[in-house]
């Protein structure tokens, strides 16, 4: 008889949330990602907003990936008004993104999970006996946020983007002064890559389905159709059709499966094993010297998929700030209509589902978002039930250590995913 594993509070993770674990006779018969923190009904507060209010009010679902709740939102409410944005705009919209992505991944592979991968408490223990390394990440993430400053007008939640574009143009010198800094980055998530490949990573490889935005001739952030590893092709606008989301009694988050009723995986593995052709030759170089064979299967090595990435959005971001040449309106022009879109963008943590129905004004009447926190929460679960036999062998102080950085090792962003589709009051 073993007691039961209980974190009450993750820690390293955006959000709050706990883990259980159930053991009868040394077995585990239960394990729950417990999401407690409130519901914050952020579909609810958009009903009739304007809808050149939701990209700023969508940013502050999540103080890490505002750009990614941004982006989601700005396509689909162009898809339904019928906006086609400009060259110039769809450029500065990848390279707003870069920065996200960038200080994003820089923040996760060092500052949340290595320390559990080289058996540190903290960022801060790291920093004791390998002060240069986390010296490095504090640099890399700190030119991602530059990056989102110089664009978006601050470094957390931007305030420049609009429906149809932005609402002016960034100046381009203080881009073109990134330069030099993101040519340090690049070197940097080079070696990042060499870095990473090399870390103690668990044993646990799991046959998921992988599940991202796929794009024929980039890779896919922005734009493009739900692939998945099982060969299903989806069209964003059938998103809902392909995957649904349920109510379960232990968590204020949602879960997510497949029309047939299994768990999948979105993120950065997912990404890589997906789109590994269309990224960056610099990232495809990485990838090759790093020796790493894909598909990756292992939920701890998605360190490493977040690290060629890295490369990719660094070296994304020098080309694109190099062809950077703001002209025209930096936004649409807008003819409102009644209607209803969706859209699909990739966060850093996975796919980002927005749905929005309008009317003749642009008020909103409906709204549905579905984060990739959300859809993974069912996998890391199945992933814990994989990992048991491992758990059952353990210290109990060894087995809690090792289910948290199990979750861990996904990033999640449990305050992104606390969101319920409906509330319903009864009086009895």
């Amino acid at each position: 008889m073993r007691e039961n594993i209980e974190v009450g509070a993750l820690a390293r993770v955006e959000g709050e949330g706990g883990l259980y674990i159930g053991l009868t006779d040394g077995n585990v018969t239960e394990v729950r990602v417990d999401i407690y923190e409130p519901p914050r009904f952020f579909e609810g507060f958009l009903i009739e907003r304007f809808l050149q209010e939701v990209p700023d009010i969508t940013a502050r679902i999540c103080g890490i990936c505002p750009v990614a709740y941004q982006m989601s939102s700005v396509y689909a409410l162009e898809s339904i008004l019928g906006v086609t944005v400009s060259p110039q705009v769809r450029l500065l919209r990848r390279l707003l993104y870069c920065g996200e992505y960038i200080e994003s991944h820089a923040l996760h592979i060092y500052l949340l999970q290595a320390p559990d991968l080289l058996g540190k408490e903290s960022a801060l223990e790291l920093a004791e006996v390998a002060p240069e390394v986390v010296k490095d990440a504090l640099r890399l993430k700190k030119i991602g946020n530059e990056i989102l400053k110089a664009i978006g007008g601050r470094s957390v939640h931007p305030v420049n983007v609009c429906v149809g574009g932005f609402y002016r143009w960034p100046d381009v010198e203080p881009l073109r002064a990134l330069l030099p800094d993101l040519e340090w980055g690049l070197k940097a998530a080079r070696e990042c890559v060499r870095w990473a490949k090399d870390l103690p990573y668990p044993d646990l490889e799991v046959d998921y389905e992988f599940v991202a935005l796929h794009h024929p001739e980039e890779y896919g952030v922005i734009e493009g159709e739900v692939w998945s590893s099982k060969g299903r092709k989806t069209p964003v606008t059938e998103f809902e059709k392909a995957y649904l989301e349920t109510h379960v009694r232990h968590s204020n988050a949602l879960h997510s499966h497949t029309v047939e009723g299994t768990p999948y995986l979105v993120g950065p593995m997912a990404r890589l094993n997906l789109n590994h052709a269309q990224l960056h030759p610099q990232a495809k170089e990485a990838l090759k010297e790093s020796g790493v064979v894909l598909p990756l299967r292992n939920p701890y090595k998605s360190l490493i998929a977040r690290a060629i990435e890295l490369v990719h959005f660094y070296a994304e971001a020098i080309e694109r700030i190099r062809e950077y040449r703001p002209k025209g309106p930096a936004h649409a022009a807008l003819k409102l209509k009644a209607g209803e879109g969706a859209a699909a963008t990739e966060a850093p943590r996975g796919l980002l589902y927005h749905r929005y129905a309008i009317n003749k004004q642009g008020r909103i009447q409906r709204a549905r978002i579905v984060p990739p926190t959300a859809q993974n929460l069912p996998r890391m679960e199945a992933d814990l039930f994989a990992l048991a036999p491992k758990l059952v062998k353990m210290e109990h102080a060894e087995a809690t250590l090792t289910a948290e950085h199990l979750v861990r090792s996904y990033d999640p962003c449990i305050s992104c995913a606390t969101h319920f589709l409906k509330l319903t009051i009864e009086n009895k």
